[in-house]
């Protein structure tokens, strides 16, 4: 088995066939492009996939090998393409770059034959083999990309090259390994790792693949840190049936319209209010045309490069024409067939970033990019405009503005608009468990009245200091609804540790609380002031009273948020009655049919 030609080799590839895994935008859920994983290698006669091409490399073919079979994979991905033209991404065995039998310009043929464009076509290179000569490599990776070919870096993470080979190749994706997102909801570490590498993905104008996403909450971790792609079990496996892929996933799309519904992706609206549509240039632009332009639009700084899927390239500044400009002959050396007229050696890559991110993650993403232009903005990877430097700081003021408004001028806690979207979008959510707890002083009022306002707030400065040292903000929300009343979220967390928790909390109040009274109040117990009716009386010390909704995850909550707001308010009544000041309920045992009374809701107190 020396040669491709060879029969014993071309009777095991035609063996081999391909799988396709969907990369989907984690906003919109619509498909990016699908990534071809071979199949079959066993039926071939190799023991693994590794086996295959150590084979092919070892008989000085390898070249040749991928070109088969990557024409099989591209012949068999075609039938999907007659429906919509998506990206194929296609893992390129980086030993091959310095094969024996490696020539360029053949994928250019195969694009041709079966009706692709080049940046339709991802190579996806992996650390798993060290380049041998990096020089070498960056320069055939640079031709790759100055004939429009995508590249990405496959299973980033995984070795202790990773780093340079993103050096090098200056990849338009950067694909995270599994190991990183497996669990990484429970694993501060992971998620450190993760939103590094989307930093630097950004930074370096790349946009971020997560890979073998399986979960929800994998999912929910991957966009909150800024991840822009991902593919894995939660979406597709992989599937040798090119009838079973897609072009959207719906489970994804009502993933993403139920947050835009309930708040979550809010900023969407402030966030276009400053984007600018700069006329882009596309790639086939040649240098004099854009030469011209520059001089004819002298207020144009810059123009943002698209290829022919209008997805951004990056941006060509004026002043790389600088020396051109100003030379006697910079026009004839343009125009020089010698110098070629590609403008792709004039591309900059400045931050790539999504109509759907929060502004938080456009502020954080610019700020370490730190250029004049600002950011690209795309929505489902289409060009939209450019966020500039004004803008966003325009966006930071408006951002500051709507949270000074949002919160609770004391605590700074999320108000009341908050905490009304929270509660709307988690009694819409039945895929998980969530507690929505309540929080009452009791005898605040006489502790106010008796010992004045100034004294009061400090109470409730306590209190809201104990909520935001309970784990914030991994799976809870804390709001302050005003004056005594605090409100809470918590996600994912069984009824008896939600209890428990609450528990030891009221007891905490109880104590912190009492240093706040005289040594009198506190050896008698009480203190003598008026209640709510005026009359004065032995006021007790204070303490908290909790109600505790539970909405149990896989069970439709038919009812309004008035209606859960209604069985709150009787639960926090209840608190107040019960000897350990905690009520519990879950709402399958409230709402059988609409009732009003609170009585026949069957609700459980204490603990």
């Amino acid at each position: 088995m020396t040669q491709l030609n060879d029969t014993e080799w071309i009777k095991r590839l035609r063996k081999v066939d391909y799988a396709f895994q969907p990369v989907v935008n984690i906003h919109t859920g619509n498909t990016f492009g699908f990534e071809a994983l071979l199949r079959c290698h066993k039926e071939a006669g190799f023991s693994s996939i590794d086996h295959l091409f150590d084979s092919a490399y070892e008989a000085g073919i390898l070249h040749h090998a991928d070109l088969y079979l990557r024409e099989k994979a591209l012949q068999k991905f075609s039938r999907f393409r007659e429906k919509r033209r998506v990206k194929l991404f296609y893992n390129l065995d980086n030993r091959l770059l310095g094969s024996k039998d490696y020539s360029p310009g053949v994928t250019t043929d195969l694009l041709e034959k079966y009706g692709y464009n080049r940046e339709e076509l991802c190579f996806e290179i992996s650390e798993k083999h060290q380049f041998h000569d990096n020089n070498d490599v960056s320069k055939i990776i640079a031709a790759y990309h100055s004939r429009g070919f995508k590249i990405a870096v496959d299973d980033c993470g995984t070795g202790f090259s990773g780093l340079q080979l993103i050096y090098y190749t200056e990849p338009d994706y950067i694909k995270i390994d599994r190991f990183f997102i497996r669990n990484m909801e429970n694993d501060p570490k992971k998620r450190l790792v993760v939103s590094t590498i989307v930093n630097f993905a950004h930074f370096m104008g790349s946009l971020v693949l997560a890979e073998g996403v399986e979960t929800r909450e994998e999912y929910t971790q991957c966009k909150e840190i800024g991840c822009d792609m991902m593919q894995g079990y939660f979406i597709q496996r992989p599937t040798r049936r090119i009838e079973r892929l897609k072009p959207v996933y719906d489970e994804i799309r009502e993933l993403a319209r139920t947050e835009k519904r309930s708040g979550l992706s809010k900023d969407i609206s402030m966030i276009s209010e400053q984007i600018t549509y700069v006329n882009p240039v596309f790639a086939g632009y040649d240098v004099t045309s854009l030469f011209d332009k520059f001089r004819k639009e002298n207020d144009t700084p810059f123009f943002p490069i698209l290829n022919r899927d209008e997805e951004p390239l990056g941006i060509i500044r004026e002043n790389a024409f600088k020396d051109y400009i100003f030379s006697k002959f910079g026009r004839q050396l343009l125009e020089n067939p010698a110098f070629g007229k590609d403008i792709t050696r004039f591309v900059t890559k400045i931050p790539i970033a999504d109509i759907h991110s929060s502004v938080e993650k456009l502020i954080e993403t610019y700020t370490q990019h730190n250029n004049n232009e600002g950011l690209i903005m795309v929505d489902d990877m289409k060009y939209m405009g450019v966020l500039s430097t004004k803008a966003m700081l325009n966006l930071i003021n408006e951002k500051n503005l709507t949270l000074a408004r949002n919160q609770n001028p004391l605590t700074k806690l999320p108000g009341n608009t908050l905490i009304h979207e929270y509660f709307s979008e988690k009694l819409c959510d039945c895929e998980e468990t969530y507690h929505l707890i309540y929080f009452d002083f009791d005898n605040f009022k006489s502790y106010n009245d008796h010992y004045g306002f100034r004294n009061g707030d400090r109470v409730i400065l306590m209190f809201a200091e104990l909520l935001k040292a309970m784990g914030l903000p991994e799976n809870k929300f804390v709001g302050h609804v005003g004056g005594d009343d605090f409100f809470m979220g918590i996600k994912g967390a069984a009824g008896s540790e939600v209890k428990a928790e609450m528990s030891n909390l009221a007891t905490t109040f109880r104590k912190n609380a009492e240093s706040f009274y005289n040594k009198e109040a506190i050896r008698n117990g009480y203190i003598v002031a008026k209640d709510r009716e005026g009359s004065v009386r032995k006021i007790p010390l204070m303490q908290i009273s909790i109600a505790i909704l539970e909405l149990p995850e896989g069970i439709e909550r038919n009812c309004s948020i008035e209606e859960a707001g209604n069985i709150i308010a009787s639960l926090k009544k209840e608190s107040k009655e019960s000897e350990m000041g905690l009520s519990y309920a879950s709402i399958t045992e409230c709402l059988p049919d609409p009732i009003t009374n609170f009585k026949e809701y069957g609700v459980r107190t204490g603990s």
